[in-house]
């Protein structure tokens, strides 16, 4: 059965089309580790499709927002059409890998990119196509209606010569001459014609989307590839600022610092959110809070395909203290899946489905019910109690709420998949240390919802949990 968000989505479009710039997505004034969205304290929790939403005309965008917005999910990825892959690129012959239906890979004649093409086929990088614009906002309303941020990412690193070689800012696919030089010279400041058209798509992509208070730009997808230089993604990322200036809440900006987790040392200004993938355990966020910026991890995988995997991670990261996570979701496909039934083969290099689905919803319903802004990583609320071999996690406001995270997930180094949950039934006696006073405690069972076991307490107290199995979460709230 459908949410009533999803029925009333007419009468929500009115709505929304009176949203002042003010309203914009912005980093929380109280809180800027969290979002600000339509005046709300958010968090973006996803499970999305693999970026080619706006790009390969085969996808049906509108089934697939609608399958989000179902589960109250409200983030999704895409990309703009400077990159795009090729079914081969995804071999199951030459990789243990493989993406089947990808969507990032569309029909040659079903790729709609930012320029027009020419009876050759080739693109004419200096005339715009109306057509795929028309599509990009038609997609970013379609979002908004449904409450749903769009991620948009402009650019992405090339990591092989087939990739640079179908690209329309390789000279081979354009009639301007543009893109002369190797993959690898392709996001430096070395080729400064390349390097003017890239700024040229970066303006107006902003141009025509600046309408919209429901995106954000990331500068270059997994730049730690492919030879993508600091000094780039500072220029534009600065192209991106000037493009914005004057504008009354300009859209915040993302880059991408790397795989699993680092310190940044020298962030740039402009940047917003520093997002991360395969950040597990959520060291990405520990070495990072003291930025006071959003942590994201927007893309999942390679750990196998079970749910609970994703799912944990999920929770582990935004109650470490991060604000942002995408599920990378191969049950979505184009031309006939984008609903996310699409039945993945074993080759496939993560997860994803309507269960999982669920348990984000789960998940991004249990922020709702917390004031997260007021809340900040508290190791120290957990006296004791925490099994060997799991993990707790615990956000408080000292004396008057409390979130604890308790999961039996584990990385492994040396064997594929490398994250493994444990699924043996547990319980534990759970030792908290907080503020005198009366308070009331909720058990949750993280793949229903449901609560499982409530019971008020005073102050110091050891809570029996109830039998679980993989992660249960906990609520504390001080007593009325």
């Amino acid at each position: 059965m459908q949410r009533p968000r999803i029925v009333a989505l007419s009468l929500l479009f009115l709505l929304l089309s009176s949203v002042k710039a003010s309203e914009t997505l912005q980093l929380n004034p109280q809180n800027p580790h969290y979002f600000l969205f339509r005046g709300k304290p958010t968090v973006l929790i996803t499970s999305g499709e693999h970026y080619g939403a706006v790009i390969n005309l085969d996808f049906d965008y509108v089934a697939y927002l609608n399958e989000l917005a179902r589960h109250h999910l409200n983030l999704t990825r895409t990309w703009v059409g400077s990159y795009l892959e090729q079914r081969k690129d995804f071999d199951p012959a030459k990789s243990p890998y493989a993406i089947d239906r990808n969507t990032l890979a569309p029909e040659s004649a079903r790729f709609i990119a930012p320029w027009q093409r020419t009876s050759s086929g080739k693109f004419d990088l200096s005339k715009w196509n109306p057509q795929y614009f028309a599509r990009l906002t038609d997609f970013l309303r379609e979002a908004s209606q449904r409450g749903i941020v769009v991620e948009l990412g402009l650019f992405c690193a090339y990591y092989d010569d087939d990739l640079w070689n179908i690209a329309p800012l390789n000279a081979k696919n354009n009639i301007n001459g543009v893109g002369t030089r190797s993959r690898k010279q392709a996001y430096t400041m070395a080729d400064k014609t390349l390097l003017a058209t890239q700024d040229t798509l970066v303006r107006k992509i902003v141009q025509e989307t600046q309408a919209f208070d429901n995106v954000y730009y990331e500068i270059c997808n997994e730049p730690y590839w492919g030879e993508v230089t600091p000094a780039w993604q500072r220029h534009i990322s600065g192209v991106i600022a000037a493009a914005q200036a004057g504008t009354q809440k300009p859209h915040l900006i993302s880059q991408n610092v790397r795989r699993s987790s680092k310190k940044i040392a020298d962030p740039d200004p402009n940047i917003s959110l520093f997002n991360f993938h395969y950040s597990r355990p959520p060291d990405a966020v520990v070495l990072n809070y003291a930025f006071n910026r959003p942590i994201g991890m927007n893309e999942t995988g390679f750990d196998g395909q079970a749910d609970a995997t994703y799912r944990i991670q999920g929770w582990d990261f935004l109650m470490a203290g991060g604000a942002l996570y995408n599920n990378l979701d191969f049950s979505f496909a184009a031309a006939g899946n984008e609903s996310g039934n699409f039945s993945y083969a074993d080759h496939t290099p993560g997860g994803g489905s309507l269960a999982l689905r669920v348990q984000l919803g789960i998940l991004h319903d249990f922020f709702d019910q917390l004031d997260f802004t007021r809340m900040a990583p508290n190791p120290n609320v957990i006296a004791g109690g925490i099994p060997q071999g799991a993990t707790a996690r615990a956000l408080a406001e000292p004396g008057r709420q409390y979130a604890i995270y308790i999961h039996h997930g584990h990385v492994h180094n040396d064997a594929k998949p490398q994250y493994t949950v444990d699924e043996a039934p547990q319980s534990l006696r759970l030792r908290l240390h907080l503020p005198p006073g009366s308070y009331k405690a909720s058990w949750i069972d993280t793949r229903t919802g449901h609560t499982i076991k409530e019971e008020l307490f005073n102050s110091i107290k050891e809570l029996d949990s109830p039998t679980y199995s993989e992660d249960i979460a906990l609520r504390v709230f001080r007593a009325k």
